[in-house]
């Protein structure tokens, strides 16, 4: 675990007021992570920083713990702390309450899908820390309720996924609204081109901390691995592979909203406890996932890669990668949600044969080589084509291409023209009259 705690030191080392301290003691945590070392003195002396750190290697507290020490009760508005995603502004704010309990500070977190009269009802309160979304923080600006210009210390957590998903130009606004002096922190798991712009532009002779972690971008407690699957066979093999592992607590991971729903209802069938988490999904419906989680009222959570920024739980123990991101900064901040605070973690991901690409620019990113893994007792699936497309085809193709497909019941009501057949590991397509290309059914 040297690579995540500075085991020599202590946070008292780190200039914290007994305040903030005893908060600490409360939660149990002895020593700081690497980058709560490096950062926190920094921020204290009142610094704008630039700070990378591995995902799951405490963050959260590099800057909440300044934070909490440079405010005081007299100063509303004073900490301005943007988040990409709801979620992940409710996770924050719970954790600057928990550590900073003795303090007499106010958080507040400020996020889409909350009733805007009530947030509105707290923010007259004066609140001394906000933690917000980019959006209704810019809304509540509007309102005159939440006023930039006291702002002292501003605070950008996750920027690479803020910039990803949209945020460019709210990040911009919210900065450029701040025409006082104050000090900047931005904190995120990968630090690109144009955050390094967005510093120059917003900051004051950061100190960047960005080249002072390990070559690696994920943590050495999470045991990587991948496995080679079809498209069609990927749900079988999930089933298989949660039998196999038997994971206390496992997030699967989805590109898309509706596949998210297809796999929890596929492992709800097999009478596997899952529940999903994506961002159609009602704020209500949302926080009683992640009160489950916490409470570990569920053993899998398959999520939407926007909805599970949020999820800051220290015991998941898998993180199934279903689909390849195609963004290989994904990848880092998906297993980030295993092995936290210096636990151990597996993280595996599905692989079909076209995504070779994917796999590669992933290690090259995160500098690790991630080992195929097999699970030999795991029979892949078969192909369902309707009877008249086979009679039709096979004429086309060698008898012993044909073993991975189930002639199966009558023509039903499309006519299918063969595209491709899956063939050494090509998936099949097919399309119809129009050309609309229709995905393979597979035989489960």
């Amino acid at each position: 675990m040297s690579d995540i705690f500075a085991t020599s030191t202590s946070f008292a080392d780190l200039g914290l007021r007994d305040e903030v301290l005893k908060g600490i003691e409360d939660q149990g945590f002895e020593h700081p992570t690497m980058i709560q070392s490096k950062l926190i003195p920094l921020a204290i002396e009142g610094k704008d920083i630039i700070g990378q750190s591995k995902t799951g290697t405490g963050k959260t507290a590099s800057f909440g713990l300044p934070a909490l020490h440079l405010i005081d009760t007299d100063s509303p508005f004073a900490c301005l702390c943007l988040v990409p995603t709801r979620e992940l502004a409710i996770q924050v704010a719970r954790e600057c309450r928990e550590l900073g309990k003795h303090t007499g500070l106010k958080v507040l977190p400020v996020y889409g899908g909350q009733s805007i009269n009530t947030q509105a009802e707290k923010l007259k309160q004066k609140p001394q820390i906000i933690i917000g979304t980019p959006g209704r923080v810019m809304d509540m600006n509007q309102r005159r309720l939440l006023p930039y210009d006291k702002i002292k210390l501003a605070i950008l957590d996750e920027v690479d996924r803020m910039l990803d998903i949209g945020f460019r130009d709210d990040i911009r606004k919210i900065l450029g609204g701040m025409k006082q002096r104050h000090q900047t922190i931005f904190v995120s798991a990968t630090i690109s081109p144009e955050i390094e712009q967005l510093a120059r532009k917003y900051m004051h002779k950061p100190v960047d901390l960005s080249t002072t972690e390990a070559s690696s971008l994920t943590v050495s407690q999470v045991d990587q691995s991948c496995v080679g699957v079809q498209e069609w066979d990927k749900r079988r093999l999930l089933h298989h592979v949660l039998d196999v592992e038997k994971p206390d607590l496992a997030l699967v991971f989805c590109r898309m909203k509706v596949t998210v729903d297809k796999v929890a209802k596929s492992l709800q069938n097999k009478n596997i406890d899952a529940v999903t988490l994506h961002a159609n999904m009602h704020q209500g419906a949302r926080n009683k996932v992640m009160e489950k989680l916490r409470k570990r009222d569920v053993r899998v959570v398959v999520a939407s890669d926007l909805a599970a920024r949020g999820i800051d739980v220290d015991d998941i123990t898998h993180v199934f990668n279903y689909d390849v991101p195609e963004d290989p900064e994904v990848y880092v901040h998906r297993i980030g949600r295993t092995a936290r605070k210096g636990r151990d973690g597996k993280a595996i991901m599905f692989v079909t044969p076209d995504q070779s690409d994917l796999l590669l620019n992933i290690e090259k990113l995160t500098n690790v080589e991630i080992v195929e893994c097999r699970f030999d007792d795991f029979k892949p699936g078969v192909v369902v084509v309707e009877r008249r497309w086979y009679e039709q085809n096979r004429h086309q193709f060698p008898y012993s291409q044909w073993s991975p497909f189930e002639i199966k019941g009558r023509y039903s009501h499309k006519e299918f023209v063969a595209n491709r057949l899956a063939v050494s590991g090509v998936t099949p397509e097919y399309k119809d009259d129009k050309g609309n290309v229709i995905s393979v059914r597979s035989g489960r």
